[in-house]
């Protein structure tokens, strides 16, 4: 590392001498025998990003290209942050390691006898961690408080917790806050209506970073109990083909005391309609407790009842039934400038539903880089092209309905090997 901060220092010196200026004031206007392209043009923050172009002209073999940039928000003007030589064609690459790039900037390259590139910009998406509720299953009388951090730092500043409309990549926002002290955020919310809801927290973007938005986090709303008809899920949310216990305790009647021996029967609906069948029945045990085996494949609203007079009947409970989300890559090993496809399928059909491709950041978590619509037969597509060299883990990511609560895919690694920049998209 020393030896390669004293050969940047020497190479300054010789810059400076021989007429490149180590700073700039500003950036060329005009492209002048030098050529630039960066990719990727818009990344999350701490993305690695590989910036190649080439210099044109006679003997344009083993000349000096310094690398100059500019932070947004920044009143400093151009200064180099990197130095390299051209290949005998002359191309050259400079590549910005993961965790090096965290907001917005512009770059530009300067050559030998005066030449130039023009100007790229470099959009960065703030990372919002996915929001962490105080309770996955609260009910209707209580706060749930959603936390998190926002990165870089963006101390006091506003951000917003939103709420998923339908199946769209539409959402409303139900409450705006800010950061503390230290980046992170603590958003309280009561939920007046039981559900199930897929929620976000978006920093809406400054000069320093362009919108950030988490991974949404499902929750389920459940009506508060009936102290003596308690009714509860083993499993508040189940994979597409799997089952859950729904079970609870019949009490007499305003107290605490088991009711043995009573028929209870359990009934249920969907959420896209609005009567309930009454199917399943069972009796109470000696400690009033009773017990039934449910394998929704749609998100369901349960209750039970005595089959008998007097009546009496739980509160509601909310079960949701997730997707299942396969996704596959057309290879796991690609070069960076070249792009590959990733396909995959839901369950059940979400034909019409916004679908997300997801990266995981540097800060471990998963944040949206592309949005598509599932197609026929429920299946989808992505293609991403990749920068920098190295590990790469994508997922996809479908949101809640009426229907299912969403899901996610299993991870993805993708291996991107360095190229030489000759090979990559032409620049300019």
């Amino acid at each position: 590392m020393r030896l390669r901060f004293a050969l940047l220092a020497s190479l300054l010196i010789a810059l400076a001498s021989g007429g490149i200026s180590t700073a700039a004031s500003a950036a060329p206007r005009h492209n002048h025998g030098l050529t630039i392209n960066a990719i990727p043009r818009s990344i999350i923050a701490g993305e690695g990003v590989l910036i190649y172009g080439q210099l044109t002209g006679d003997n344009v073999g083993g000349e000096t290209i310094v690398l100059y940039h500019h932070l947004a928000g920044s009143h400093r003007g151009y200064t180099i942050i990197g130095v390299t030589k051209t290949d005998s064609r002359g191309f050259y690459e400079f590549t910005r390691e993961e965790g090096v790039v965290e907001t917005n900037r512009s770059w530009f390259v300067r050559g030998p006898d005066n030449t130039h590139s023009r100007t790229v910009f470099e959009r960065v998406a703030a990372l919002v961690t996915t929001p962490v509720p105080s309770n996955t299953t609260p009910d209707t009388n209580h706060v749930v408080v959603f936390t998190g951090r926002v990165s870089p730092d963006h101390a006091f500043e506003r951000i917003l917790l939103q709420e998923q409309i339908g199946s769209s990549d539409d959402w409303k926002t139900i409450k705006a806050g800010r950061l503390g002290p230290g980046s992170d955020y603590a958003i309280a919310y009561r939920f007046r209506i039981p559900g199930e809801r897929d929620l976000r927290v978006v920093f809406p973007g400054d000069v320093r970073n362009t919108t950030g938005v988490s991974d949404p986090v499902s929750i389920t709303v459940q009506q508060a109990q009936v102290a003596d008809f308690t009714i509860m899920s083993s499993k508040p949310i189940v994979a597409y083909g799997d089952s859950a216990t729904i079970f609870g305790v019949l009490d007499k009647p305003g107290t605490t005391t088991p009711e043995p021996g009573i028929a209870v029967v359990l009934c249920s609906r969907s959420l896209t309609t609005s009567h309930f069948t009454c199917a399943t029945t069972t009796t109470t045990g000696n400690d009033g407790r009773y017990s039934f085996t449910v394998t929704p494949i749609e998100n369901q609203l349960y209750q039970v009842r005595t089959s008998l007079p007097p009546k009496r009947h739980s509160a509601l409970l909310f079960e949701g039934v997730g997707d299942v989300v396969t996704m596959t890559a057309s290879n796991t090993t690609t070069t960076a400038g070249q792009s590959l496809t990733f396909t995959g399928t839901v369950k059940p059909d979400k034909a019409g539903h916004v679908i997300y491709l997801q990266r995981l950041g540097n800060d471990n978590d998963w944040h949206t880089v592309e949005v598509r619509v599932v197609r026929f037969k429920s299946s989808f597509e992505f293609r991403w092209t990749f920068g920098r060299p190295g590990t790469q883990t994508f997922r996809a990511r479908i949101t809640s309905d009426r229907r299912n609560v969403g899901g996610a895919s299993a991870p993805v690694a993708i291996t991107v090997n360095p190229a030489a920049a000759s090979t990559l998209p032409p620049a300019s």
